[in-house]
């Protein structure tokens, strides 16, 4: 399963941003490898961020998204493309990936 979680840093110690299409970077897992590290080009600008870094990640063919809050936008976004996305707050990446 292709994993993508919101992310403060590129570090697997940082945390797990609490928001979902302003986050600073997005860190690509399968399994519990990392993949790819994206600097969201969404994270500054103007509205509609949630919907940009849907389709972003739908087109990484990403599955499951790792995130703090979503908004209801955000949501309806990813219920579109068929991501799930589950809410982790205060987590590391490392942590926010052994518990999924």
């Amino acid at each position: 399963m292709k994993i993508a979680i919101a992310s403060e840093a590129e570090s697997l110690d940082s945390q797990v941003c609490p928001v979902f299409g302003r986050a600073p970077y997005y860190l690509f897992f399968e399994g519990e490898k990392l993949v790819k590290t994206i600097k969201n080009p969404f994270a500054t600008g103007g509205g509609g961020a949630g919907f940009g870094v849907a389709q972003m990640l739908s087109n990484e063919g990403v599955e499951l998204v790792v995130c703090g809050k979503l908004g209801g936008n955000a949501a309806g976004a990813l219920e579109e493309k068929k991501i799930r996305h589950k809410a982790m707050q205060g987590e590391t990446i490392f942590s926010a990936l052994e518990k999924i």
